[in-house]
């Protein structure tokens, strides 16, 4: 069994900064990606940034040049830094990861965590 576990949200004022953690625990053999989704209410959930072994990274058009998302493999732990935040930004961003556990890939998400942008 694997578990994703968000930390770092909360309320922060417009042009504010936050960091957002996601650590990966249980019987993991290897991670592929981690990334961050988040979901607005009356929304779909989106993608906010995504990393994959090697470092290779994706951002949403929205985010990008303001979002920084790293990875320590060491730590099975993914962060989305997020700078200038704006309120359309408000939403609960999820972790995701595709982690091997044995000899298959799977797909987790974590519990999620509130961000909170005002104007």
């Amino acid at each position: 069994q694997v578990h994703l576990v968000e930390s770092g949200g909360g309320l922060v004022q417009a042009g504010g900064s936050l960091r957002l953690s996601c650590r990966a625990s249980g019987s993991i053999f290897s991670i592929n990606a981690m990334g961050w989704y988040r979901q607005a209410p009356g929304n779909e959930r989106e993608l906010v940034a995504r990393i994959i072994t090697g470092g290779t990274t994706n951002y949403a058009d929205s985010v990008k040049g303001r979002f920084t998302i790293s990875r320590d493999n060491a730590k099975n732990t993914v962060y989305l830094q997020m700078n200038s935040l704006k309120p359309e930004d408000t939403a609960v961003y999820y972790c995701d990861g595709d982690i091997r556990v044995g000899a298959h890939t799977y797909h987790y998400w974590g519990q999620g965590t509130q961000v909170t942008v005002s104007s």
